[in-house]
């Protein structure tokens, strides 16, 4: 679920106000006191809490994971997840969870609480539940379960039916009653302190009024390796396909960046990089595929006038992606994945830079300039009536030049963004047309390869559809190109 509350800090002589005045319809139930015992795991340096991340055992509830979420206004917005069980080894579902955090660090307790919790529930008129305020009294237990420290915190967690102007009207109340300034801090940050708010592994910082290459290219680095993080646990998951998609796209461009700017990092290094990019890649590919087929057919099916025919079709298309991702949730349990993701850490922390990384950041538009003169011949030789193979060759070049562009936008604004622009259009309408071949081909192979009547009928109409818009697709592609030639080229973005 998602978890959205504003914290504040409470002294021990804290009385807690009378929340009938939020409003004479409304319902206010006090509760009984829950108490409980909190025990919460992670690295030995704390690579979970420094990400805003949290795993821990809470008698009663079980094991909760709570992901890295968002902070505006004092509110805090996070995806939680809950396993009802308190075996005292993690379970493998939430360690899954944890892992693009922990990577090959080993988990284990590094926090333990008792907590009294006096929960008020605010339901409107029709009993729907609104808020919960609760009034925690938290013991930290050091060794042999003495206490080491106390304190107090409330909690003001609302849903998506509580107006704003409730929870407002709420901490407002709190506030007035002596509560403190709202905390986005959680009581394990509490805990843990200091060390608990260090900086994240990967964190992307802003850059200086005239940055090197070398501070350009690290915080390009970081921002898709942190991308790369950030999306694994909606993979794993499998509740939103952009979890596989963003996933793809952060490994893409990690190995755009490495090949772009090879003439400023160690060849080798990057080398080896973008050979384990190019297997994770391979490996989201896969689902990621079966997916954009997964849209495309229910499109089709969408606008067909016998849509039950189709079934078999769906239901063979859903089976070969379930077998995709479970080959993929197999690879991003592997010790490779987290040795990857590891080098990645490093990779962005401190990138194996060569001597010419140290000039002005502008000094990668020569760089930029030589992809898009590759660009430009790629598309001159390839002739008025490109093959198939040709076109794909055009897409990821234009896809390097625009994740080039993307790259350098932060030191020279809107050409670079302008020429970012264009060249996505140009990949984006032959992606789509790749999309096309691929589903095509899927189709075809199926029609080809199955006994039944009713799915190799409904395969080979909707094989013919989309060669209907791959011929379309060969006009479409030259007019991005026109429009991209008319950008000036990076050797002219900064005069």
């Amino acid at each position: 679920m998602q978890e959205r509350e504003v914290k504040l800090s409470a002294a021990p002589a804290f009385v807690m106000p009378d929340l009938t005045s939020l409003g004479a319809d409304l319902r206010i139930t006090v509760e009984e006191p829950l108490r409980t015992q909190t025990t919460y795991h992670d690295t030995e340096d704390l690579r979970l809490a420094r990400a805003g991340a949290s795993l821990r055992l809470r008698t009663g509830e079980g094991w909760t994971v709570k992901l890295p979420g968002e902070r505006t206004n004092g509110v805090v917005s996070r995806p939680e997840y809950t396993f009802p069980t308190e075996t005292p080894t993690v379970p493998d579902a939430a360690h899954d969870l944890t892992l693009a955090y922990a990577r090959s660090g080993r988990l284990a307790p590094v926090a333990r609480l008792r907590t009294v919790r006096r929960p008020i529930v605010v339901r409107d008129a029709e009993g729907v539940r609104l808020l919960e305020v609760a009034d925690d009294e938290v013991s930290v237990l050091g060794d042999h379960g003495r206490v080491a420290a106390r304190f107090r915190e409330l909690e003001v967690e609302f849903s998506d039916e509580a107006a704003p102007e409730i929870v407002d009207a709420t901490v407002y109340l709190l506030r007035e009653a002596g509560a403190g300034d709202p905390d986005a801090d959680s009581k394990y940050i509490h805990v843990m302190g200091l060390r608990a708010r260090q900086a994240p592994d990967v964190s992307v910082e802003p850059l200086s009024p005239e940055p090197t290459a070398a501070e350009l290219i690290r915080s390009a680095l970081a921002a898709a390796v942190r991308e790369m993080i950030r999306h694994d646990a909606v993979t794993r998951l499998d509740e939103d396909p952009e979890g596989v998609h963003q996933m793809r796209v952060a490994t893409r461009r990690l190995r755009s960046y490495l090949r772009t700017f090879r003439s400023t990092v160690d060849r080798p290094w990057a080398d080896e990089l973008r050979d384990e990019l190019a297997w994770l890649g391979t490996a989201l590919g896969a689902t990621r595929d079966a997916d954009v087929m997964l849209d495309r057919l229910q499109s089709r099916i969408d606008a067909s006038p016998n849509p039950e025919g189709a079934a078999p079709l769906r239901a063979r298309l859903r089976a070969d992606r379930d077998r995709a991702f479970a080959v993929l949730l197999d690879d991003l349990r592997s010790e490779r994945y987290l040795a990857l993701l590891d080098a990645l850490v490093e990779a962005q922390r401190a990138p194996a830079f060569g001597p010419d990384a140290f000039g002005p950041a502008t000094g990668l538009l020569q760089t930029l300039e030589h992809d898009w003169k590759v660009l430009r011949k790629r598309v001159r030789r390839s002739g008025a009536h490109p093959a198939d193979e040709e076109l794909h060759r055009i897409r990821v070049l234009a896809k390097r030049c625009r994740y080039g562009a993307e790259a350098i936008e932060p030191v020279i604004g809107e050409r670079a963004r302008d020429g970012a622009r264009a060249a996505a259009a140009v990949q984006g309408v032959l992606g789509e047309r790749h999309d096309a071949i691929v589903f095509r081909t899927w189709l075809h192979d199926t029609a080809l390869g199955t006994k039944d009547v009713a799915m190799a009928f409904a395969a080979g109409e909707f094989a013919g559809e989309e060669l209907v818009g791959l011929q379309r697709s060969r006009n479409d592609w030259r007019k991005r190109w026109k429009r991209f030639k008319k950008e000036p080229s990076p050797a002219r973005w900064h005069t």
